[in-house]
């Protein structure tokens, strides 16, 4: 069943225009902040010739009229919602978005949010949000787990001989890499970040550079050999042009 089918609007309910503000605290710290901001570029960067998802980071996700007035439920630290289109936004809200919920969600643990993140959060995401899979991540202790929602309920992701995470919703690995999260190919490839792709654009321009020179470098070689074969030859009153054409 689709999401715009589950989320039907109550006809007593009067909600909040869609145009809201994300209502989200200051992250914990520049590590969280930073890895947010990896898992982002890498994404857009990896799908920049996609405009059917939306991906963001810390940023508010109203899904409840009443939510507005309870401190107990902050948005999630990274999600990606799938089938959307692909636009700036203020905030993620629900009853704008045709009922959709994100398909995937990763929250950055900290001492002071990892209770919420493991208990209330989850149960958010696995009741409410029906989220297809949902991912946890300590910037600080590198502690790293996943959930895939099997009937309803939240199913640990088991990890693949490297320790990666499989996600079914993004057609990527999740893995830990110089104590970063990270995205990796099917193949195993690592996702590069924009200055990543860019220095291998540049190793990539200079081997070909390097490769042409080479080239270059060879013809001026056998021409070199060819001319001084040629002046051997006429050393022997033999005309080289002839003796080409006595071998065509």
């Amino acid at each position: 069943m689709s999401a715009a089918k589950d989320f039907e609007l109550p006809k007593d309910v009067i909600f909040p225009p869609g145009d809201l503000y994300s209502d989200e605290p200051p992250l914990e710290s520049e590590l969280h902040l930073r890895q947010i901001i990896l898992l982002l570029q890498c994404l857009e960067l990896w799908w920049q010739n996609r405009n059917d998802f939306y991906a963001a980071g810390n940023l508010t996700i109203y899904y409840s009229p009443r939510q507005r007035k309870s401190e107990d439920f902050r948005g999630p630290d990274f999600f990606v919602a799938l089938g959307c289109e692909r636009k700036v936004r203020k905030s993620w809200v629900v009853w704008q978005e045709d009922g959709k919920y994100p398909n995937i969600i990763v929250e950055l643990l900290s001492d002071s949010t990892a209770a919420i993140d493991k208990g209330l959060k989850k149960q958010i995401f696995q009741d409410i949000f029906r989220t297809p899979e949902y991912f946890w991540f300590d910037p600080n202790n590198l502690e790293f787990a996943g959930f895939i929602l099997v009937g309803g309920t939240y199913q640990p992701i088991e990890s693949n001989p490297q320790g990666w995470l499989w996600s079914q919703q993004l057609s990527l690995y999740l893995g830990v890499y110089e104590n970063k999260l990270r995205y990796f190919t099917p193949e195993g490839q690592l996702i590069p970040t924009p200055e990543e792709f860019a220095q291998q654009q540049a190793q990539r321009a200079e081997q070909e550079k390097q490769r042409a020179e080479q080239e270059k470098q060879r013809a001026e070689q056998e021409k070199q050999r060819a001319d001084h074969l040629a002046a051997k030859l006429r050393e022997l009153n033999i005309d080289p042009e002839n003796l080409s054409e006595k071998w065509v």
